[in-house]
């Protein structure tokens, strides 16, 4: 028998109870630092989630972020052949949509759809089929160059109109250029070229936490941080 600890919320009942205006933007960088290095532990033992989504990441009464919901996990390998129907649609990457191969940065993609929903408290993408999930996703980014779509898909590349990108500042009226500047390394339409796990923890978004980080590993190297003390704003629970 396995027991497992309670928590009555997802990230999306989470965003759900947080008073308007939303959340600070403080509390979204610990909630994206808490989910980035859940994902980096994952990708550094080859494991792609395939499924993240605010409904399948847990928040505690402290604030504490937990992945959640493996059955679409998989240990990946090279040459390894994964199914195309993994990750629900306004968090699937176009790789996916587009059913050619793909691997970890599929996880990173949903990062950046979940960390634009933690600014609008709502999803970014939100498509009724995958012609129409990555319409929207062109009528954002703008259509990718010919040269970075995917060989051997069945969907041509001009199926779609070329469109300029929109400014993320009108996607995300509150963001700063930080954070605007990691969530576009997140929305990669290549995903060779998008950013990893573990080199967005190095992002600048997060240079206050990492230097909070390593000076409290230099007073002290025998005590663990505890990251709850350096949120700035409340944690949301019934």
């Amino acid at each position: 028998m396995l027991v497992f600890e309670y928590i009555d919320q997802d990230l999306s009942t989470y965003l759900q109870r947080c008073p308007s205006p939303g959340l600070g933007p403080e509390r979204i960088r610990d909630l994206m630092l808490q989910l980035l290095h859940g994902v980096d532990f994952l990708h550094a033992h080859r494991i792609v989630h395939r499924d993240l989504k605010p409904q399948n990441i847990l928040v505690t009464s402290q604030g504490q972020l937990k992945l959640a919901d493996f059955g679409l996990a998989r240990v990946y390998a090279f040459q390894m052949a994964l199914t195309s129907v993994v990750v629900t649609l306004w968090y699937r990457a176009p790789e996916v949509i587009l059913q050619d191969t793909y691997a970890t940065p599929v996880d990173m993609w949903s990062c950046g759809c979940i960390f634009a929903e933690l600014y609008n408290r709502r999803p970014l993408f939100c498509g009724q089929s995958e012609i129409e999930q990555l319409t929207k996703i062109f009528d954002a980014l703008g259509l990718p160059t010919e040269g970075d779509w995917p060989e051997n898909v069945t969907l041509p590349y001009h199926s779609f109109k070329a469109k300029p990108p929109q400014p993320i500042n009108h996607l995300i009226p509150e963001i700063d250029s930080d954070a605007r500047d990691l969530l576009e390394k997140f929305l990669i339409f290549n995903p060779h070229n998008r950013i990893t796990a573990r080199d967005s923890l190095q992002h600048p978004y997060f240079k206050d936490e990492l230097e909070s980080i390593r000076t409290s590993s230099s007073l002290s190297e025998s005590e663990s941080l505890d990251t709850s003390d350096c949120r700035s704003d409340t944690p949301v629970s019934k």
